[in-house]
C-alpha cells in the first residue's frame, strides 16, 4: 500500500529532462487491523478547518476512498473523501512515513500511533513527491487505485472498493516525474514537476478539468473529476 519518485538529471543546458517511460503493473495495498490513535479523521477534524478551501463543520466523516501504492514499499498513500457536517464532500489525499519528510513541515497534518507500524507522520500529500509520481501514474497510465487486502492466516482478503477511479486516456507507459518544482494550495492544488503539471480538486465536482488527462471518481451516485494531468 506503500510510490516512488526518481528525479531524473538535468540536461546540460539547465532545461528540465525529457519525459523517461516507465512500464506499470497491478498494484496491491496491505491493510492491517490495528488501533490508530488519534485516527485520522481525528486529525482531519482538527488540520481542515485552518484550509482556506474548506467548507464545513469539525464532525468529519469519511464517504469514500482510494489508494495508490508506492513501489518501494515505504509510503502509504490513501486518498479519503470526507465531509463536514451538512457541507460538500472534500478529497483529501495523505501520505503516511515511518519518519519526517523533509522540507514538509507545511503539508504535516499530523502524527498518529498505529499498533502495528508504530509513530507514522501523516502529510497533506500534495507536498510529497512520492504522492505525484503515483498521481500522474494514475492519470496518464491509467493503472486505477491499489488492490486493497489483509493478510488472514496466511492467505490474501481482498477488500472491496468503496469507489471506483478512471482515467480518459488510453493507457499507456508513464513517464518519470522527476523533481517536483512547485506546489500551490488550493482548490484545485496544483503540483509543477520537470515533465508533469497535476491538479487535484479539494471539492470534486466544483470545477471542471481545464484539459489533458482527467481522473474520474465515481461513488454513491456521483461522478466527478478528481485530477488532471498535462506534461509539460
Amino acid at each position: 500500500m506503500l510510490g516512488h519518485n526518481a528525479a531524473a538529471p538535468p540536461s546540460a543546458a539547465g532545461n528540465p529532462p525529457k519525459p523517461v517511460l516507465m512500464r506499470t503493473m497491478r498494484h496491491m495495498a496491505l491493510l492491517y487491523r490495528a488501533d490508530i490513535r488519534p485516527t485520522k479523521l481525528e486529525l482531519l477534524a482538527t488540520w481542515l478547518p485552518t484550509r482556506d478551501w474548506y467548507t464545513g463543520g469539525a464532525d468529519v466523516a469519511r464517504v469514500a476512498g482510494y489508494r495508490f501504492d508506492d513501489p518501494a514499499g515505504q509510503v502509504g498513500i490513501e486518498t479519503l473523501l470526507v465531509r463536514g457536517g451538512d457541507g460538500p464532500v472534500h478529497q483529501v489525499p495523505l501520505t503516511y512515513r515511518a519518519a519526517p519528510l523533509d522540507g514538509a513541515d507545511e503539508w504535516l497534518v499530523g502524527t498518529t500511533e498505529h499498533s502495528v507500524l508504530g509513530r507514522r507522520w501523516v502529510y497533506d500529500a500534495v507536498g510529497d513527491p512520492v504522492y505525484a509520481a503515483t498521481l500522474a501514474e494514475a492519470v496518464l497510465a491509467g493503472t486505477g487505485q491499489a488492490d486493497e487486502y489483509f493478510e488472514v492466516d496466511g492467505r490474501r482478503e481482498v477488500r472491496p472498493p468503496s469507489m471506483g477511479i478512471i482515467s480518459d486516456v488510453q493507457p499507456v507507459d508513464v513517464l518519470t516525474v522527476g523533481t517536483v518544482r512547485r506546489v500551490v494550495d488550493g482548490d484545485p492544488a496544483l503540483i509543477v514537476t520537470d515533465t508533469v503539471e497535476l491538479g487535484v480538486f479539494r471539492r470534486p465536482g466544483s470545477a471542471a478539468a481545464p484539459g489533458g488527462a482527467t481522473l474520474t471518481g465515481t461513488w454513491d451516485d456521483v461522478l466527478a473529476p478528481l485530477a488532471y494531468a498535462a506534461p509539460r
